[in-house]
Parts: structure tokens; sequence; C-alpha cells
């Protein structure tokens, strides 16, 4: 078995920054990219957000592209939800750019930190603007 330390922040947001990640949806979202995650040979470390993006720390191994793998879960989470997870909104959709950024493992407790705490980050304007959507074309 290879050894591996592949740590990176991945941030994406709702279609139009649509908030379509409402409270009831929240907590079912996150659990099936959790149980995907692992399905793809990956592991989460932390998943939070608000209601228009999220944010994950993830280890992806070598063999799985990133890309692949946001993919992955991108469109298998809006299938979920919108087949599984109904409700009288909007469709549900992602946009199609993400960010993503490696961490080393040094500082992988301050990335998981700041993705659980997303809502009170937002909420006290204290967000790293490099990590959210939009991202800057640099």
């Amino acid at each position: 078995m290879p050894l591996w330390r592949l740590f990176y922040h991945l941030v994406w947001a709702t279609e139009q920054r649509q908030p379509l990640i409402t409270p009831p949806k929240e907590q079912a979202l996150y659990k099936y990219i959790d149980d995907k995650t692992t399905s793809t040979g990956c592991h989460l470390y932390a998943i939070g957000g608000t209601d228009n993006h999220i944010h994950l720390i993830v280890a992806i191994p070598p063999k799985l592209a990133i890309s692949a793998y946001v993919k992955q879960i991108k469109g298998a989470s809006s299938h979920y939800l919108n087949h599984y997870v109904a409700s009288e909104e909007m469709v549900f959709e992602w946009q199609k750019e993400y960010g993503v950024f490696s961490i080393s493992e040094k500082l992988l407790k301050t990335a998981i930190a700041y993705v659980q705490n997303q809502k009170q980050h937002h909420a006290d304007h204290m967000v790293i603007q490099r990590f959210e959507p939009p991202f800057p074309n640099s």
C-alpha cells in the first residue's frame, strides 16, 4: 500500500450563488458527500459552508485526479438532492467552477477549523477572501 499525505481545501458554490443549501438539505448533503468521499477512497476531514457554497478539507490519493473527485462529488450530490431530498424550490445545481488549495499537514488543523466555522466566519465578516467564491483569475 503506498503512503501518501495529500490534503486539499476545496470550495464551490451553488449555481448563480442561489441560497439552495437550506437547513433541512444541509445535513443530508454533508452526510452524502462524506459517504461518497469514503467510497472513492478519499478521506473527508471537514465540511462546512453557507446557504450558497461549501468548503471541504479532503485527502485525495494520487491515483485519483482532483478534478475527477470534484466532478464525481458535485454530480452525485446534486443528483441526490434533486431526486431524494426533493422540495418545492428550484432545481439544485452547483456552479461549474471550483477552487482547490493544497494544505500542508502542519496547517491541517487550522484549515479544518476554518471550514467547520464557515457560518460564524461569514456572520462576523472574517472570511479569508482567497478561499471564497468567486475566485480571482490569478
